[in-house]
């Protein structure tokens, strides 16, 4: 029984350390239009406010990787929260859209100490046999901040105004430091043999590129579940001025959609004991790129009502809830000493990808939802091209040793 708990309490708040990112996201996008009247600014110059919040998260996890792993899980992770706390206060703060830009890069910078230590905590603490299954229970802690974050975010900034969401935001980073401290088993601790020197730090990632199967299911999955940003960052625009609907509805039909991933997610659980990895990893993006060819055929040539566009978008978004626990399982899988420094480059290009993808949505904007719609299905479409691929480079290569062995064996 003592056993269960402890499972469960570590889950919640590994989940917890992960969701930070996603929630500081997710809660303050029923806000946007308040947001640019209040800023006297446009739509679009609000959502570079996101774009650099995932910049610098990409950017960061660069970071903490290698410190994570010099110095263990802790002290990383208490510096990092505190200064999210502090940058979502100045976030609360500002009057001008260029600072919140500058106060939302911050904010990312602390923040997505969560993520890495998260990803590198699971390889901690629990058997590589066991890490998807681990990571599929955490992303379902991580999908409820898509219900629940526009829904809080639209009645916040309807009743008190958007400036509040940055202060709920700095108040969960300060419980989630607390059940750190007082919670969560320590795992792995600090290493002195692990340089922090920028030559051995690009060393240490260097070995890291070199794993044939990180390198693909991170650029296949990373490249994949950019698609979802292009829908966060362009959902507000699509429902509320497309369709005309008010902040708290939005709310709603956001958390609907992310449904669809706790879902996924839980019926990926299933799934795991019967399949492996690799095949629902295939599925799911070709699953994807089907409903991803849907969304833009209907956008350019029929026109969707919400109800139509809400149910393939949930549709394309169950798919991530499959391939995302089990490409983070396969693409961390070979690593013990490096685990930090793995989790990082992940997470990095992951979040990189998104930044790009989130800038095109916001530069493209013609005040329809095909850019959202385009860059969905061609993250989906380019992921299932580098899986298959990659993995037809890797088995010809193992099938080329192999016959060179055979040959040496006969001389």
């Amino acid at each position: 029984m003592k056993r269960k708990k402890y499972y469960f309490i570590t889950i919640l708040i590994l989940g917890g350390l992960a969701t930070i990112s996603p929630f500081s996201i997710d809660m303050y996008l029923p806000g946007f239009t308040a947001i640019a009247k209040d800023l006297n600014t446009s739509i679009d110059q609000v959502q570079l406010s996101l774009t650099s919040y995932v910049f610098g998260i990409s950017i960061g996890q660069l970071f903490y990787g290698p410190l994570l792993d010099r110095f263990g899980r802790r002290k990383p992770l208490y510096v990092g929260l505190v200064i999210y706390t502090l940058a979502s206060i100045g976030c609360a703060f500002t009057y001008s859209v260029e600072s919140l830009i500058a106060m939302r890069l911050l904010q990312a910078l602390g923040g997505c100490v969560g993520m890495v230590a998260a990803q590198a905590l699971v390889r901690d603490l629990f058997p590589v046999k066991k890490s998807a299954q681990v990571f599929s229970l955490i992303i379902l802690v991580i999908a409820v901040s898509p219900m629940i974050a526009p829904t809080v975010g639209g009645y916040v900034t309807a009743a008190f105004g958007w400036h509040w969401v940055f202060i709920i935001l700095a108040v969960i980073a300060v419980l989630t430091m607390a059940s750190v401290h007082f919670f969560l088993p320590v795992g792995k601790k600090a290493d002195t043999s692990i340089s922090l020197k920028p030559k051995a730090v690009l060393a240490n990632f260097y070995e890291v590129t070199k794993q044939p199967q990180f390198l693909i299911y991170t650029l296949a999955g990373g490249i994949a579940m950019a698609g979802p940003f292009a829908y966060i960052v362009g959902s507000s625009d699509v429902y509320m001025n497309i369709y005309g609907l008010t902040e708290q509805q939005y709310g709603w039909a956001f958390a609907l959609v992310a449904f669809g991933m706790i879902g996924s997610t839980q019926f990926n659980h299933l799934l795991l004991r019967h399949f492996k990895s690799e095949s629902l990893i295939k599925v799911a993006l070709l699953y994807q790129t089907l409903v991803g060819g849907a969304l833009v055929f209907g956008t350019m040539y029929r026109g969707y009502s919400i109800y139509e566009f809400t149910a393939l978008v949930f549709l394309f978004v169950a798919g991530h809830g499959i391939m995302s626990p089990n490409v983070t399982a396969l693409s961390m899988a070979p690593f013990t000493k490096h685990a930090g420094s793995a989790s990082a480059l992940l997470g990095s290009f992951r979040l990189g990808t998104g930044a790009v993808v989130s800038a095109l949505v916001s530069l493209l904007h013609n005040g329809t939802s095909l850019p959202m719609t385009v860059i969905m299905l061609l993250c989906s479409l380019t992921g299932l091209i580098i899986l298959n691929s990659g993995n037809a480079v890797v088995k010809y290569r193992a099938r080329r040793v192999d016959a060179e062995q055979e040959v040496s064996a006969l001389v």
